[in-house]
């Protein structure tokens, strides 16, 4: 099986570094493009794929088609390659804004289209992947192309079936997502050096803190507002520190910033 990209940037090499850091694919099943040679050239030395700058010959090549491009440029890319691009292939988009109807339109053929939206933390095997299936006559072919899409995902992270009415609001709250916990690492950082830390170490608390208490969320299954409550003993100061959290509207500001998030995706 080839796993074809065309885009070789910053999502599609953490999607490539997760597959093969896990042993789920070889460096001989994938193949890409990338829109120039310097950037196919690192990809090919940084992964021992085969790499190029022709989409046609990609695409072509490919069992299963990974479009890694930013939507503006998908008109391009399909216009492009849609005489190579039939039935035979899965085509698996990760363009936000861009509907598995919108995409049938443009190749204007009816073809195998999973959409699917993976976030970053993909480079380190922990990325969170929404599957957007489409609805097919064929349910032997749908059952495949569906655990096709859920081996790749689940290569570098979690995976998870949603209604494609939901991805703009996975957008929002995972696609997006890393980077506002990156500035809040960044912040709870500075804060620390603020007090004396050195930076180096000020980061690695932050970083790890945040990982600890995801991991809580997830493998306790408690609310999120029951393990806050376990660390604020009464007086305290992390009762005080959530006082003025509260104070400062983070809340609200966080479920403004995904609600802008959430709302420019749909508009793309």
């Amino acid at each position: 099986m080839k796993i074809g990209f065309i885009g070789l940037g910053n999502m599609a090499s953490a999607m490539i570094g997760g597959m093969l850091d896990t042993g789920t694919f070889t460096p001989a099943q994938i193949i890409g493009s990338a829109k120039t040679q310097a950037t196919a050239d690192r990809a090919a030395e940084r992964f021992g794929i085969a790499a190029g700058t022709d989409n046609t010959e990609t695409a072509g090549q490919a069992d299963v088609l990974i479009l890694a491009v930013k939507p503006v440029f998908l008109p391009e890319v399909i216009s492009e390659i849609k005489n190579v691009v039939d039935e035979s292939k899965l085509v698996i988009s990760i363009a936000a804004g861009r509907s598995i109807r919108w995409l049938e339109q443009e190749f204007g053929k009816t073809l195998r289209i999973i959409r699917c939206m993976p976030n970053t933390p993909a480079m380190v095997g922990e990325g969170c992947t929404c599957i957007c299936l489409k609805e097919e006559d064929d349910k032997n072919i749908f059952r495949q192309d569906e655990e096709l899409a859920k081996k790749i995902m689940n290569s570098f992270g979690k995976a998870s079936i949603l209604p494609e009415r939901l991805m703009d609001a996975f957008i929002g709250v995972a696609g997006s997502a890393p980077a506002y916990v990156f500035m809040f690492i960044e912040a709870m950082a500075d804060a620390a050096v603020l007090a004396g830390m050195p930076r180096a170490q000020a980061y690695e608390f932050a970083a790890q803190t945040v990982m600890g208490s995801a991991k809580m969320v997830l493998e306790t299954g408690q609310h999120p507002g029951a393990l806050k409550d376990m660390v604020c003993s009464p007086a305290g100061t992390t009762i005080e520190a959530v006082r003025v959290l509260e104070e400062k509207g983070m809340r609200a500001a966080v479920i403004d910033a995904v609600k802008a998030c959430v709302d420019k995706s749909r508009n793309l």
